[in-house]
């Protein structure tokens, strides 16, 4: 057995953003119990990220992620789909603690201008992106959400706190059809952010 910190994690670093709108039927299946994607002019709202943990992080690691907006009743939640990890402790906890999919896959990033990155798991590559041409906006913003997922068969719904940097950026992405990603990232994203030297708590306190 893996061992992994208790929840809250507290975690800090970087993360890179970009957003689409997707037609329902590219979310893949198994949303968790009660809760409906969130739809703009008929489609889905879906983030896919890159994030480093670093600097005071309870656990050190790279990920690549995708996400949903949901509901659950009239309340807006954050469900993710698929997401990678250079971690194993990062993998055994989330999926143990909170439901999140963790699965491994290897990294390959180069932020000495922007990003440049790319991630490959067992099955070949998940996807590259390079982030460009960034605009900081000027303070740091506060950010609390829920994130959704399904924990032994049913709805487990986490708190997340922040306060993050933001800057506009533009992105490139290239991501494989035999990637999972493949169904979100078919063009280019409505708009891309970078979320700079943010600080996180992830989950409840005990």
């Amino acid at each position: 057995m893996t061992a992994y910190p208790p929840e809250p994690w507290h975690l800090a670093g970087q993360m890179y953003l970009s957003l689409w709108l997707v037609p329902r039927h590219v979310l893949p299946p198994g949303l968790p119990p009660g809760t409906r994607p969130v739809t703009v002019a008929g489609r889905c709202v879906a983030g896919v990220a890159w994030v480093v943990y670093e600097q005071d992080s309870v656990l050190h690691y790279d990920e690549l992620l995708a996400a949903v907006l949901v509901r659950d009743g009239a309340r807006p939640r954050v469900t993710i789909t698929d997401i990678w990890v250079d971690s194993p402790a990062s993998m055994a906890g989330g999926r143990e603690l909170w439901g999140i999919p963790k699965e491994l896959a290897s990294f390959d990033l180069d932020r000495s201008a922007g990003l440049r990155a790319s991630a490959k798991a067992d099955d070949g590559l998940l996807a590259t992106a390079a982030f460009g041409r960034i605009r900081r906006l000027p303070g740091r913003w506060p950010l609390t959400y829920h994130v959704a997922q399904t924990l032994d068969g049913r709805t487990r719904t986490s708190p997340v706190r922040t306060r993050t940097g933001v800057a506009l950026a533009t992105a490139r992405w290239a991501v494989p059809d035999s990637s999972p990603l493949g169904r979100l990232v078919r063009r280019p994203p409505l708009f891309s952010l970078v979320l700079r030297d943010f600080r996180l708590r992830f989950g409840a306190e005990s």
